[in-house]
């Protein structure tokens, strides 16, 4: 649950600090006195935009925290885990907001961006306002209301993954279609230059390596010459610098004994002189494999270039690109070869993930069917508690092909006034009529799912009277296995907290700022009179007040004594 709200340097409020309660928490106060404040400021932690024209110093920062305890739920517990923060069973979000228009956020002293907060915030708290009501017009919202009334999560969450992989696969058919259909036109193009290239059977650096040798080729004559000539100087000539180096390393080795230096300059000597009788062999050597072979350097000429014509087609550069488009080429050409088989695969599994899917969402339609009565008819008697004596609801099922949300499209209908005409729900209710309907919607759906903290902010605007006191019944009802949060200017409603918070402005070191304070006792008695009979309530007033409160710590419905209004 919201365990405690600290707003500090926000809009009218220079620093308050809210401790809220199990059950029902209510805020009442004069008009203007800042309780909507409170509510815009919560919105920060919850991940609402920022805007830097809300603090109330420029010189500082505005600062809001909310610190929520009791946090078992193991969704929460898997959000945080993948986000690599710590789980526990307290959560402190704080939102500072600059000057500057930088807004910083933190869960649990780890910093965290807007969409995180969002996440999470969806998994503690359920904020109504009074124009989130829209949310009950949608479809998918309504669909989610009767899901919750069947209590068949699993066998949603089952179906979802059926349907996913039926959706999967006809993408997969229509991709492969598309490529059967592109490649048949291609595919007379494609297997011409497969076959070029398989003919040609180009190897990986094979270009490279014909370049080179075709360099070879062309020297052939100056390379032996050249490497004869060194060979026959190294060891042929008059003087051969081989054994002109033998003689001089002999000389060397003689003085061997007679200075220390000249030991180590010897070994050196004798390993120039041995490389040089290696390097005369390998010269020896490659002067006998190189030849001039004119039909071999027609060949390589040849071959040369047709991979310069193939490369030149298909815009690359070496021989290993012309092996790589081959590859591909077989791989085009061999898919569209097989696409048929690989198409009728594909129909037969869709045919299969088609069957499953119809299955289930039959089971989920059968279960909504059956709920769908009963909760028209048990939101008609709420209707009617809240003074919408005539207002009916219908649940309109109609099939629809499959979807991730089964096979029937669900829309709630609207008859205001028993008129036999339903309409869908956002074309004809007002706002007042939506509003108590989400709050009777919500009390219902509240008993089959795990809701976070609900808050309400002023959804009972609009009603007075036998319809308010109806009103604060359901919020009690609804507190009673949820914490309940609601603003609220219906004493019918006030009378029933279980914890009541009244916010009011105060002159403090000249200007005007927004506090709050928790009542009790007779401050409460006189906070409720001031509701009914205005800032100085009489006697009648007072008692009047004092029953309302009476009544409210009473479970159900308590009836009321004649004469009091």
């Amino acid at each position: 649950m919201l365990s405690k709200l600290s707003v500090r340097n926000y809009a009218i409020i220079d620093a308050l600090e809210v401790v809220f309660t199990d059950h029902l928490n209510i805020i009442t106060g004069e008009t203007g006195a800042g309780k909507s404040i409170l509510v815009g400021a919560l919105g920060l932690v919850l991940g609402a935009r920022a805007d830097s024209s809300v603090l109330r110093d420029a010189d500082k920062k505005a600062v809001v925290e909310a610190l929520f305890t009791g946090v078992n739920g193991v969704s929460v517990k898997a959000l945080l885990d993948r986000w690599d923060m710590d789980a526990s069973d307290e959560i402190i979000i704080r939102r500072e907001l600059s000057s500057n228009g930088k807004s910083r956020a933190f869960i649990n002293d780890t910093p965290a961006n807007l969409t995180q907060l969002q996440e999470l915030s969806a998994l503690l708290v359920d904020m109504h306002l009074q124009f989130d009501t829209l949310d009950l017009g949608r479809n998918d919202f309504q669909r989610f209301i009767l899901d919750a009334l069947c209590d068949h999560e699993s066998l949603l969450t089952e179906y979802r993954a059926v349907y996913a992989e039926y959706a999967r696969l006809q993408q997969a058919i229509t991709t492969l279609k598309a490529t059967m259909e592109a490649g048949s036109r291609e595919l007379d193009y494609h297997r011409f230059l497969l076959e070029e290239l398989e003919e040609a059977d180009w190897k990986d650096r094979e270009m490279e390596d014909l370049e080179e040798e075709l360099r070879t080729l062309s020297h052939a004559e100056q390379i032996k010459s050249t490497l004869s000539r060194i060979c026959h100087e190294l060891e042929e000539s008059e003087q051969p610098v081989v054994q002109q180096l033998k003689s001089m390393l002999n000389l060397l080795n003689a003085l061997g004994n007679v200075h220390a230096g000249l030991p180590g300059l010897a070994e050196r000597m004798q390993s120039a002189y041995l490389e040089l009788q290696d390097i005369g062999a390998e010269l020896s050597d490659i002067s006998e494999r190189v030849n001039m072979d004119a039909e071999r350097m027609d060949e390589v000429t040849r071959r040369i270039d047709v991979g310069a014509r193939l490369m030149k087609k298909h815009g690359v550069r070496t021989s290993a690109e012309l092996s790589q488009i081959r590859d591909d080429l077989r791989t085009r050409v061999g898919r569209v070869a097989n696409a048929e088989d690989e198409l009728t695969a594909l129909q037969k599994a869709l045919e299969t993930a088609s069957g499953k899917a119809t299955v289930m969402a039959r089971r989920i339609r059968d279960a909504r069917h059956a709920q769908a009565g009963p909760f028209a008819e048990k939101v008609a008697l709420l209707l009617s508690r809240v003074g919408m004596p005539n207002a009916r609801l219908r649940v309109d099922l109609a099939d629809a092909p499959l979807y991730e949300g089964g096979s029937e499209r669900v829309q709630f209908l609207f008859d205001a006034n028993r008129s036999g005409r339903f309409e869908p729900l956002q074309r004809v209710a007002s706002g007042g009529e939506l509003s108590r309907l989400m709050l009777v919607v919500k009390s219902l759906v509240a008993r089959s799912v795990a809701m976070p903290t609900l808050i309400f902010d002023e959804i009972d605007s609009g009603i007075s009277g036998e319809a308010a006191r109806q009103v604060g019944i359901l919020m009690k009802e609804l507190s009673a296995g949820h914490q309940v949060i609601s603003i609220t200017h219906q004493p019918q409603i006030a009378a029933r907290a279980d914890t009541h918070h009244y916010v009011y402005k105060e002159e403090v070191a000249g200007a005007i700022v927004t506090n709050i304070r928790p009542l009790s006792g007779e401050e409460r008695v006189r906070a409720i009179a001031g509701m009914l009979g205005g800032a100085n309530p009489s006697a009648l007033v007072l008692e009047n007040a004092r029953e309302m409160i009476e009544e409210g710590r009473m479970p159900g419905d308590a009836p009321r004594k004649k004469g009091r209004s």
